[in-house]
């Protein structure tokens, strides 16, 4: 199976910026779609961004379009996700995940992805 960890969460203010890590073991990352997900307190778990398998794919809620890149490092078995221009709806619990289907095409629904890391917690202030 697939274990997926996160970091780089922490408190920025708003107009900063911060960079996530999303960790895979268990499976070569380059067989995985990897997206990322975020929850604010109260509010239900939305899209964000993903990358294919493949890497010949990305996709962005539009929220986030233009202020926050996916990227990934194979080698290093990571996908990050660079965040700027960050607001205070940006708070939230950010989560990765995975996908080893490389049929998948909605990876911008929860529901595509079979592995879930712990989640970091990014809280912009001012």
């Amino acid at each position: 199976q697939v274990q997926l960890v996160e970091s780089g969460g922490g408190l920025v203010q708003a107009g900063g910026s911060l960079s996530l890590s999303c960790v895979a073991s268990g499976r070569t990352l380059s067989t995985l779609s990897v997206g990322w997900f975020r929850q604010a307190p109260g509010k239900e778990r939305e899209f964000v961004a993903f990358i294919k398998w493949s890497g010949s794919s990305t996709g962005y809620a539009d929220s986030v379009k233009g202020r926050f890149t996916i990227s990934r490092d194979n080698a290093k078995n990571t996908v990050f996700l660079q965040m700027n221009s960050l607001k205070f709806e940006d708070t939230a619990v950010y989560y990765c995940a995975a996908d080893g289907n490389p049929l998948s095409v909605r990876l911008y629904s929860t529901s595509v992805y079979d592995y879930w890391g712990q989640g970091t917690q990014v809280t912009v202030s001012s």
